[in-house]
């Protein structure tokens, strides 16, 4: 059987090279250039160190990286540009990372590997010294629907588990070869194991839903919690981002004694008293808080909050900060 100290003794034959050599100011322009939409923070800029090597196999790009600890988010749906239909493929070589993405989160530990989108809001939290390959692809090579690849995202596969101890060998070894990847035997290898990927996310998918009774419900809200901004967030759209009917997840939403606009109303209420009490928003007017989270009309605020929770927003700020 696979186990991870089987896989930390493949790590060392890989070689545990140093971080990198690229400081903060000269990693964060080479980052932003293949996915322009994203943040970079880090602990320490002065001390952060980066370095990758990079192979382009047709529209495959691999990427054999190494950094100090750093997060990376992606906080908007992105539509109407190159990135919207990129997946990632991240494997961990050493290190761990936090990934959340759709309503999900996972810790990849050495050996794991998880998918993500670069279009949709996610999480990539390296809290260590790491090192992972990478692999970017367009979305159509997975030959997944929209809805489907919404629910393999931040999924684990590990090397000792189901199908796991079959794919995540192979694209070690694309790390261990990493240097001799070229030409088209290279990129017909690549595919075979993107496709085979496919079958492994699938089985581990259907695992996660045998351990949800709803899914698309926990996508929906997860998928609601990113959007409160937007003043045009409604069951239609929620829908249309899924691929199902409107009274398809209504049904969903139904199923646990809940209504759409209803979960969206208190979602945003909820943020907004959470502001409210907030002493670092103390300056803030309910006005600017409530548009952060869609609502742009003052007085209808003021309406919907009195509704729930029996005050006005200024008559609860005054509760909590005094007159």
């Amino acid at each position: 059987m696979w186990t991870r100290t089987d896989y930390h003794e493949i790590a060392v034959d890989i070689g545990s090279r140093p971080v990198g050599d690229q400081d903060f100011w000269a990693w964060w322009p080479s980052a932003q250039a293949f996915i322009p939409n994203i943040q970079l923070t880090t602990p320490d800029r002065y001390a952060f160190r980066a370095g990758q090597n990079f192979i382009a196999l047709g529209d495959v790009q691999l990427f054999d990286m190494s950094t100090s600890p750093h997060t990376v988010q992606q906080h908007e749906v992105v539509t109407g540009s190159a990135e919207q239909s990129l997946c990632k493929l991240s494997l961990q070589l050493s290190g761990v990372t936090h990934l959340t993405q759709d309503g999900r989160y996972c810790a990849l530990e050495p050996g794991d590997l998880a998918l993500y989108v670069a279009h949709r809001p996610y999480t990539l939290h390296y809290i260590d010294d790491q090192r992972s390959l990478i692999i970017q692809f367009p979305q159509e090579l997975l030959h997944l629907v929209h809805q489907q690849v919404a629910q393999v995202t931040a999924l684990p596969v590990n090397a000792h588990t189901g199908l796991g101890r079959v794919a995540v060998p192979l694209f070690e070894q694309l790390a261990i070869n990493f240097s001799i990847l070229q030409g088209p035997h290279a990129i017909r290898l690549v595919r075979s194991a993107l496709e085979m990927l496919v079958t492994v996310l699938l089985e581990a998918s259907r695992d996660n839903e045998d351990n949800q009774d709803n899914p698309l419900f926990s996508q929906a809200v997860a998928f609601i919690d990113d959007h409160l901004h937007d003043p045009q967030l409604g069951p239609q759209n929620i829908a249309d981002y899924f691929y199902v009917s409107l009274r398809q997840l209504h049904g969903k939403f139904s199923e646990e004694n809940q209504t759409i606009s209803a979960y969206i109303r208190n979602e945003r209420m909820r943020r907004i008293r959470n502001d409210l009490a907030d002493p670092t928003h103390r300056d803030e007017t309910v006005q600017t808080i409530s548009s952060r989270y869609g609502l742009t009309d003052a007085s209808h605020v003021s309406k919907l909050f009195k509704q729930t929770y029996g005050e006005t927003p200024s008559g609860y700020r005054n509760t909590i900060f005094g007159g």
